[in-house]
């Protein structure tokens, strides 16, 4: 009993004790706030700077390139300019890019290969052993037609010789280095697409075509050169713009990076947009200079002229001819080479408000590139496109995006054409006219070109590409694809990149 009654005046003593506590801390804080006013606030003036930290706010401006700007608001409400940069696409690590100044030009080694797989095949005839034309003096001129739609080895050959006599070489994109050591990437300049389109016919006095047996020379020098050894292959660039050129090697050199057209063709773990670069057509059509058009002027709403039956993923054309064919505003009509076709294509994209850009036999086409140079708005129907420098532009500012299941239904996509006012594809085509420099092919290549941009877009792969090579490393025994033996013809494993 004596121990209970002891247990309870403890408790008692401890409650007692803690609410003098609570009442003692109360009293004091009262005498503080009436002797103060309030607590005092943190003296800037004991910090660092007195400048206070800029508040961001993100607002969208009617900037001339349609992009939004961030306002600097300081504590104050006072608006400052944003921090002046050069005009151009920046990468991620803040170095312009060919619009701009590039802190230093992607290093490419160009492998001295025969003329027989670039200018021999343009029946440029070397003399005196030297394996480059003296493009000085002489450049070789690329055939026309629709071979100047898959031209872009022959431009990307010829900037690179052109930075070996540069009065500037640093402020280019691109420049070839003579140590493959020193280089970012290897370049592999065999013109794959001309061999195609001139040489893929078997004669009857030959057991292959010449193109196949270009190909197999190819595979076998790349797969004995130390520095496809050292890397697998995965730095070199391989040229294959063309959907059907490289039909054969391109099992065997899966590992480099492609410059492609689109992947229509192309297995996944054998091409895609990971590992591989997607370059522009060269337009057909010819550039619309000094362009005095507007909307009330395009008197066509929606333009269309090529092939209609088309296999694989170009049924949508055939579907669309008949939704749309009897439309008063549209002309939808089979087109081709014969009879001035390009030309007349030309002129009818110049008085046309959209163009059509509709999936065929691949994903791609020209006439996307042909829109873009006539400032037709392109309407792409194509699920499985990939598009040219995607990474740092945004189509849907100039092109009109539109499900293939959706543009086979009736009156669905003349419906969402009529319901685009003047006011939006005034935007879209004064946005086509900004951007239009980006898909030009040219020698000499100029800021802003398709060919410093493609070089650009191969820049940026150039750090996945020392990250896969190191990483192949790591262990003693482990063999790089290509570095016992030769490469090795089956795909890559599915975790390959």
């Amino acid at each position: 009993m004596a121990e209970k009654q002891s247990s309870s005046a403890a408790r008692k003593s401890f409650f007692a004790l803690f609410l003098t506590t609570i009442v003692l801390f109360v009293l004091s804080w009262l005498f503080v706030l009436r002797s103060t006013g309030r607590p005092r606030p943190l003296d800037r003036k004991v910090l660092p700077t007195q400048k206070l930290p800029t508040v961001f706010h993100h607002v969208k401006s009617q900037s001339s390139n349609g992009l939004s700007r961030a306002i600097l608001v300081n504590n104050g409400g006072r608006e400052e300019e944003p921090p002046k940069r050069e005009q151009g696409f920046q990468d991620k690590d803040g170095a312009m890019n060919c619009n701009g100044n590039v802190k230093e030009p992607l290093k490419i080694f160009m492998y001295d290969l025969d003329p027989e797989f670039h200018f021999g095949l343009l029946d440029w005839k070397p003399q005196g052993g030297r394996v480059w034309p003296d493009i000085r003096t002489e450049i070789p001129p690329y055939p026309g037609g629709l071979n100047l739609q898959h031209s872009i080895e022959y431009w990307l050959t010829l900037d690179l010789l052109a930075s070996e006599i540069s009065d500037n070489p640093n402020n280019r994109v691109a420049m070839r280095v003579q140590n493959s050591s020193e280089a970012d990437l290897i370049f592999v300049p065999f013109f794959s697409s001309l061999s195609y389109n001139r040489f893929s016919k078997q004669n009857p006095h030959q057991k292959k075509s010449m193109n196949k047996v270009l190909q197999a020379k190819l595979v076998k020098f790349l797969t004995a050169q130390k520095e496809w050894k050292m890397s697998g292959g995965r730095n070199h660039i391989v040229m294959a713009h063309h959907p059907n050129s490289m039909l054969d090697a391109r099992m065997q050199l899966w590992p480099s990076i492609f410059i492609l057209a689109d992947f229509g063709r192309y297995p996944l773990n054998i091409a895609n947009v990971d590992k591989d670069v997607i370059a522009p057509y060269k337009h057909m059509v010819e550039s619309y200079a000094n362009d005095t058009s507007d909307f009330d002027s395009r008197q066509t709403l929606l333009f269309f002229q090529g092939s209609i039956y088309r296999k694989d993923g170009g049924f949508a054309r055939q579907e669309l001819f008949y939704l749309l064919k009897d439309e008063k505003d549209v002309h939808f009509a089979f087109g081709s080479l014969k009879n001035n076709g390009v030309i007349k294509a030309g002129q009818g994209m110049r008085l046309s408000k959209f163009c059509l850009n509709i999936a065929g036999d691949t994903p791609s086409s020209n006439r996307l590139f042909d829109a873009i140079a006539s400032h037709c708005v392109p309407v792409i129907i194509s699920d499985d496109i990939e598009l040219p420098y995607e990474d740092i532009l945004d189509y849907s500012e100039f092109c009109v995006f539109v499900r293939t299941s959706d543009a086979v239904k009736e009156n669905f996509l003349i419906n969402l054409i009529r319901s685009i006012s003047k006011e939006e594809w005034t935007q879209m085509w004064e946005k086509l006219k900004e951007v239009e420099a980006l898909f030009e092919y040219q020698y000499p290549a100029k800021d802003g070109d398709a060919v410093q941009m493609i070089w650009q877009s191969l820049a940026h792969k150039v750090p996945g590409v020392k990250m896969k090579i190191n990483k192949s490393r790591r262990y003693s025994d482990a063999v790089v694809p290509g570095k016992h033996g030769g490469l090795r013809s089956t795909p890559a494993p599915k975790n390959f990149w």
